[in-house]
């Protein structure tokens, strides 16, 4: 598949998951430096890894949480906590992902990963606030 392809079909995905309004906000603030990056992430990402049927999204959106755990990346957590949520995944399972991925990445890298979470689970109301 061509990699405009893969655009296409990684686009619809993307905004179903992300938000349309993250997504249009990425292309429309992107000038011809960052949108090379916004069309490969959208191509290869969304088109490829996450067009593939082989994995539901609940999945990849879990296997996304605890990725990010791993590599450190909370503003990705951030975003990727509020795709779990559109994709169907509970607070209790997103806590259970993050609570696995702490036992293979250490407390500071898992401490991280719930403070993202938690910070977007209370935004999205998916959480009570205290």
């Amino acid at each position: 598949m061509s990699d405009e392809a893969l655009f296409e079909k990684g686009l619809p995905i993307r905004r179903e998951v992300l938000g349309p309004e993250y997504v249009d906000n990425s292309l429309s603030q992107a000038d011809s430096f960052m949108m090379a990056f916004q069309r490969a992430t959208t191509s290869w990402a969304w088109g490829w890894a996450w067009g593939d049927p082989t994995l539901d999204r609940r999945t990849r959106s879990l296997i996304n949480l605890a990725m990010l755990t791993a590599s450190g990346k909370p503003a990705e957590i951030k975003l990727h906590v509020k795709g779990a949520l559109r994709n169907g995944v509970t607070v209790e399972e997103i806590k259970a992902t993050l609570l696995h991925a702490t036992a293979y990445c250490g407390i500071p890298a898992g401490l991280e990963a719930f403070k993202a979470a938690h910070e977007v689970l209370l935004k999205e109301g998916a959480l009570p606030a205290k």
